[in-house]
């Protein structure tokens, strides 16, 4: 019953690591590590992007495999932080296992930031994008009320649980109609410094890093469904962009 507990540790660590944007080959090792505590005679674990898998035996037990299916996955790289501390504490005997799963629950509840907080932090990124592109003060000021709106926009349609595509099809749509906007209406406003600051945000950056990390450490499928799931993610952002930006220019005649 005790190696069940501690397969269970495992594969719950390795699933809040997973869902919270962790590499793969860290969630591997994080899972191995834990299990190796007991000193079983086989401890096998196989993850990708979207499943965990693991494998113990021993003398004194049956075989076990548990298999956990992970359907949504974020980034919330602080959980990532406090469970590898928290499996560091374990493996080093510094903290039972009950006490650890009663930690790691708490941190699987731990919540995100607060939404004003998130909903300013994404208006000063796209502002200070611009600026970093060469956009003006005018420019800056678009681009954080994009932001707010891009902001406000995403965390009623993850609260809805749609889809990651659908969300940044939509935000890519919603940058490039107020950037048009705004743009019509305020003079000396630069539409291409504006909409390349604004989109920022929506730039899956962590998983283009995670897709490279992983096909260094040699776990090919997860790197290829990484890169493959950041592409996508590109073309829905510029795939909005492109079609607001196309209507404006047909109803515009180019001008604008």
């Amino acid at each position: 019953m005790q190696h069940k507990t501690l397969l269970k540790f495992a594969i719950q660590a390795g699933e809040i690591m997973l869902k919270s944007g962790a590499e793969t080959y860290r969630v591997e090792d994080t899972i191995e590590r834990i299990l190796s505590v007991h000193h079983l005679d086989v401890i096998e674990a196989f993850v990708t992007p979207t499943g965990i898998f693991a494998t113990i035996d021993d003398e004194s037990m049956e075989m076990t495999t548990l298999v956990k299916r992970i359907r949504h996955r974020s980034i919330r790289l602080d959980k990532v932080a406090l469970v590898n501390d928290l499996s560091r504490r374990f493996t080093e005997g510094k903290i039972s296992l009950e006490n650890a799963m009663a930690e790691l629950n708490a941190i699987d509840q731990r919540l995100p930031y607060p939404y004003y907080i998130m909903v300013g932090s994404t208006g000063l990124v796209s502002a200070f994008f611009t600026a970093v592109f060469g956009g003006n003060v005018r420019d800056c000021i678009v681009s954080l009320a994009i932001g707010i709106f891009l902001a406000i926009m995403q965390y009623f349609f993850r609260k809805a649980k749609t889809s990651r595509f659908l969300i940044d099809l939509i935000g890519g749509c919603l940058i490039g109609s107020i950037a048009l906007l705004f743009t019509r209406l305020i003079p000396f406003t630069n539409l291409d410094q504006i909409i390349i600051g604004s989109i920022m945000p929506l730039v899956p950056g962590v998983a283009i890093t995670n897709a490279i990390r992983d096909t260094i450490e040699g776990d090919l499928l997860s790197g290829v469904s990484r890169a493959v799931e950041a592409f996508f993610v590109a073309i829905s952002i510029a795939t909005g962009v492109g079609i607001v930006l196309k209507i404006g220019f047909a109803l515009t005649g180019g001008i604008l």
